[in-house]
C-alpha cells in the first residue's frame, strides 16, 4: 500500500522505545550505577529497528529478537506455511532490517468455464495472474488488473485469447479466438462443415493455443469389404518403414505419396481420390488393404524394399 504512514507496533515484552531514546537511557543508567549498566548492555542489546510489510501495509518495529521468525512472533503477526516470508523465518534478524509478508489467499480461479481453487500470496489480480504463468497480454478478466484481493479470497474469470489454425482443402486458415469449442470458433469466422465433412478434432472439443484443426472432405464410398486376414498384417510396421508413418510424405521424385508410398495410377486404381496425403491416416490404410488384395497379395512390386514387414 504506498504512500501509507508507518505504524510502530511493540512486542510482546513491553512497551520498546526507539533506538536513540534506548541509547540516551542507557547512558544515563551508565553514569549512575557504571558496572551493573554494562552488565544490562551485554545481557540486552540494543533493540533493532525493523522495517516490517505485512499485506502491503508498513508498519516499524524495535526489538531484540534474534531471527525474523521472533520478531513476528513479538510483533503478533502470524504467518503459515502457505505465506510469503522473505527473508526465511529462520535468517537472523539485523538492524535496519526488511521483512516483506504476504498471507496465503484463496483464488476461484475460473478459466474458460472450468473452475479450480488456487492458492496466491499476491496481493492483486496482475501479481496473480503472474504467479499463475497467465499473461495480461493474452486473456480477458472479469476485473481489473489493479483489484486488490483480500484475504478472504476472490472470484476471477479468466478467458484465454488462443491462435488457432483450420485446414480444409489444403488452404490453410489462421485465426484468434477465445471459443470453448471448435465449433464455436470455427462459427464465429464464418466457417460452415457440410454435410459428409468430418472435423479433427471433434467439434466439442477445447481449442487449445496452437491448435491444428482438419476438415476432411466427405471419404470416398468404400465398397468393398477387407477380408480379415488382410486386416490383421502389420500395416502399422510397413507404413513407419516406407515413411515413417507420414500420412503427409511425398517420395522426392512427387511419384508416390503418403504413409504408404502409393502412387497416383494405384491409389486411383483402388478407388481413391484426389492424393493419398488429402486423406487422413484411416482412409490410406484402407486404400493400401484394398491394394494389397487387388494384386491378389503379391505386395513385392508394390513395397519391394518394407513388404515383408507386413509379416512381422
Amino acid at each position: 500500500m504506498s504512500g501509507a504512514k508507518p505504524r510502530t507496533r511493540k512486542g510482546k515484552s513491553g512497551p520498546r522505545r526507539p533506538r536513540r531514546i534506548s541509547s540516551i537511557l542507557i547512558g544515563a543508567t551508565g553514569s549512575l550505577v557504571g558496572g551493573v549498566s554494562l552488565g544490562l548492555f551485554v545481557v540486552f542489546g540494543v533493540a533493532k529497528e525493523v522495517h516490517l510489510m505485512v499485506d502491503g501495509e508498513p508498519i516499524e518495529i524495535h526489538t531484540f529478537a534474534g531471527t525474523v521468525a521472533e520478531a513476528l512472533e513479538r510483533a503478533d503477526v502470524k504467518i503459515g506455511p502457505a505465506d510469503y516470508v522473505s527473508p526465511k523465518p529462520t535468517e537472523p534478524l539485523t538492524d535496519e532490517g526488511r521483512i516483506e509478508v504476504r498471507h496465503a489467499r484463496k483464488l476461484t480461479l475460473v478459466k474458460d468455464g472450468r473452475t479450480t481453487v488456487r492458492t496466491v500470496t499476491a496481493l492483486n489480480v496482475g501479481d496473480a495472474l503472474k504467479e499463475l504463468d497467465l499473461d495480461p497480454a493474452r486473456v480477458k478478466l472479469s476485473t481489473s488488473v489493479m483489484r486488490q484481493i483480500p484475504v478472504t479470497g476472490l472470484r476471477l474469470d479468466v478467458t484465454t485469447i488462443r491462435k488457432i489454425q483450420v485446414i480444409r482443402n489444403g488452404r490453410r486458415i489462421r485465426m484468434t479466438t477465445t471459443a470453448r469449442t471448435i465449433r464455436e470458433a470455427l462459427e464465429r469466422n464464418g466457417i460452415t462443415v457440410r454435410k459428409g465433412e468430418r472435423v479433427r478434432p471433434k467439434l466439442s472439443a477445447f481449442p487449445e493455443d496452437g491448435q491444428v484443426v482438419h476438415i476432411l472432405p466427405r471419404t470416398p464410398p468404400r465398397t468393398e469389404r477387407i477380408r480379415p486376414e488382410v486386416a490383421r498384417l502389420n500395416w502399422n510396421a510397413l507404413a513407419k518403414c516406407e515413411t515413417g508413418g507420414d500420412p503427409r510424405a511425398v517420395d522426392p521424385a512427387g511419384t508416390n505419396f503418403g504413409m504408404y508410398a502409393i502412387s497416383l495410377e494405384m491409389w486411383r486404381a483402388v478407388g481413391g481420390r484426389k492424393t493419398p496425403v488429402d486423406w487422413p491416416a484411416e482412409e490410406q490404410t484402407y486404400r493400401a488393404q484394398l491394394l494389397y488384395q487387388k494384386v491378389q497379395g503379391r505386395w513385392q512390386r508394390q513395397w519391394p524394399n518394407c513388404g515383408a514387414r507386413l509379416f512381422e
